[in-house]
């Protein structure tokens, strides 16, 4: 059972008084600008009036937004390490409300901006030089031109934000605080409870039984809670249709991946592109099935490690290992990996009501800090260099760019956590001598790409579908959702339904159906990484500085050109196709390893 949070060495909790040195100095924070947003009111009218007004209420509206990011980073952080804590869960909540209050307040930036010529900006930034340092802030402003509102209604939209996001909070509350999971056997024979945290070092149990056992208790608790569920997705998916439409895009994918400027053209490549290797995985499926001597592989079968070798790490030695992998990046990357796993900016254990499952965040002015949930495998050392590539990225960009520029693209976001993944592949693969080791490794990353392209893309394919059934006008009942999910499922993985009638509940406890079209990104992501982590494996010095000066970009540039300097081009398949070739290939390995029985 999971320990109380007082009961854990502070070693290994993260150091949140580097953002604020106590819970009282946040509230000062919190009512200091609260009260300076007050100023924006002054502002109204007059973003226009001069190069002068434009450089201050722009410089005004984005320190709010600096100040605002790391009251809110402190608030959710505080909550997330246990979300049962009612003082936290009000410091969240209240940190919401700023949002909204400061969003409502500056809500007639966009629309004032939009009135703006091309002649009076070149004059503005001629007489202000200082402007010049927004030139590709204002640039990707006026992209949005067609889908600003008036300010009116930008102020409508901006004070509802809080409603809107009603629902994925909702979720997370009843998904973490108050969801009760019955006890099942671990591996020991011991009775333990069943939690969020637990139930993939379960699913990965050598024992059909204990993963049987949890598997089926997991998705009975959902199934028990599947209207409620059904009633928060659906909720959250008619809010993104509701404001992609008041801003004239004719959906919500449109208007999600407007917000990167990514193209449609690159979702809809991304679901062909995996749908017509789909064979492949019901490759690797038939392989499993065959490995683990089944009649009929079950879904509570394909996260157990196929391998007989001991691949465990404890949390140090995962440190250990992930110091030396990272090297490969050079000094300036080693040393601020250093300074991540020595100055606490990482929550390891898993305690009582703790959000479950692994993030990197932060803010311009805070550490990138992580939270992990850790247990000694291997799964665990590639979530610790996952989520390090993220700090890291964040780390780079912050020191690089001013605040205007300093976070990054969603759309790249993954590209360098998951390259880190890939090198770890290549360097295990590249330090092992025995087919055990290999077979281990090998089936590691298989089952990492099957999780990370297959399985997000089919989230990517399951959350468009929703949000263009509810755009046509079907309810997205428990009943609709749960056969939607089914049908893809199969068609994914090659199992009949009918045998595995729990896993279509599985789309109530996906919380990233929250965040509107992020999935899909894990999925290109993974791929881009695994095209440049090759040339960082086999390439040139110059291939590692080009992916440095990546991680220095943020958002000095669009998503797509950063990437495509770093020499990915992610609006044509090609990268996929790369990606898949990989896979191909490691299977082909696995397939040779288990037809000569030398993995056992």
């Amino acid at each position: 059972m999971s320990d109380n949070r007082s009961h854990l060495d502070e070693k290994y909790t993260w150091d949140l008084t580097t953002i604020f040195p106590t819970d009282e100095s946040w509230e000062e924070a919190y009512e200091d600008l609260s009260n300076d947003l007050e100023k924006a009111k002054e502002y109204v009218g007059h973003l226009l009036d001069s190069a002068g007004t434009l450089l201050e209420i722009t410089k005004a509206e984005l320190s709010a937004e600096r100040r605002l990011e790391k009251i809110y980073v402190y608030s959710h952080m505080k909550n997330d390490q246990d979300t049962r804590v009612a003082k936290y869960q009000e410091y969240h909540a209240k940190s919401l409300s700023l949002y909204a209050k400061c969003n409502q307040l500056y809500a007639f930036y966009q629309p004032e901006f939009m009135e703006i010529s091309e002649d009076v900006l070149s004059a503005f930034m001629a007489e202000e030089p200082e402007l010049e340092d927004y030139r590709h802030f204002f640039d990707k402003l006026l992209k949005k031109k067609a889908h600003i509102l008036s300010q009116t209604e930008e102020e409508l939209l901006a004070g509802a934000s809080e409603i809107f996001s009603a629902a994925g909070e909702t979720f997370s509350i009843l998904d973490n605080a108050d969801l009760v999971f019955p006890s099942v056997m671990d591996d020991d024979g011991q009775l333990i409870e069943l939690t969020h945290g637990n139930f993939i070092r379960l699913m990965e149990s050598k024992n059909r039984q204990v993963r049987k056992e949890a598997y089926e208790a997991m998705y009975a608790t959902y199934e028990q809670f599947q209207h409620t569920y059904a009633k928060t997705l659906q909720t959250n998916v008619k809010v993104q249709n509701f404001t992609a439409n008041r801003r004239k895009y004719k959906s919500a994918r449109e208007k999600s991946l407007a917000a990167n400027f990514i193209p449609e053209n690159v979702y809809d490549t991304l679901l062909e592109t995996v749908n017509k290797h789909l064979p492949l995985l019901h490759r690797y499926m038939r392989l499993r099935q065959s490995v683990l001597g089944l009649d009929d592989l079950k879904m509570y079968d394909i996260y157990t490690p196929l391998s007989k070798a001991d691949m465990a790490f404890t949390y140090e030695e995962a440190l250990q290992k992930a110091e030396q992998v990272l090297t490969i990046f050079g000094k300036d990357y080693s040393d601020r990996v250093r300074r991540a796993f020595t100055e606490r900016w990482i929550d390891v254990h898993i305690n009582k009501g703790k959000r479950s499952g692994a993030y990197s965040g932060g803010s311009y002015d805070t550490n990138a800090f992580m939270l992990l949930n850790w247990q000694d495998t291997l799964d665990n050392l590639y979530t610790l260099v996952h989520e390090t590539g993220h700090s890291l990225h964040s780390t780079f960009t912050r020191e690089s760019q001013p605040y205007v520029y300093g976070d990054y693209s969603i759309f790249l976001a993954e590209v360098a956590s998951t390259t880190n993944e890939n090198i770890l592949t290549e360097t295990l693969l590249r330090e092992v001598a025995d087919d055990k080791s290999r077979f281990a490794i090998l089936n590691h990353y298989l089952d990492d790409f099957r999780g990370t392209v297959f399985r997000q893309t089919q989230f990517a394919e399951f959350e468009h579908a929703i949000h263009q059934a509810d755009q046509r006008g079907e309810v997205l009942t428990s009943d609709f959702l749960s056969s939607l999910y089914a049908d893809l499922n199969e068609k994914y993985y090659g199992l009949d339904q009918e045998d595995n009638p729990e896993i279509q509940y599985e789309w109530a406890r996906i919380p990233h159906f929250y965040y509107n079209y992020y999935v899909y990104q894990y999925a290109t992501g993974f791929a881009a990484a695994s095209y440049l982590a090759d040339k960082i494996v086999h390439g040139s010095q110059e291939d590692k500085e080009r992916y440095l000066d990546y991680l220095k970009a943020g958002n000095s540039d669009y998503a797509l050109k950063v990437i495509e300097k770093a020499g990915v081009d992610m609006t044509q398949p090609d990268y996929l196709e790369a990606a898949f070739k990989v896979f191909e290939e490691r299977l082909v390995e696995l397939e040779n390893l288990v037809e000569k029985g030398s993995y056992l």
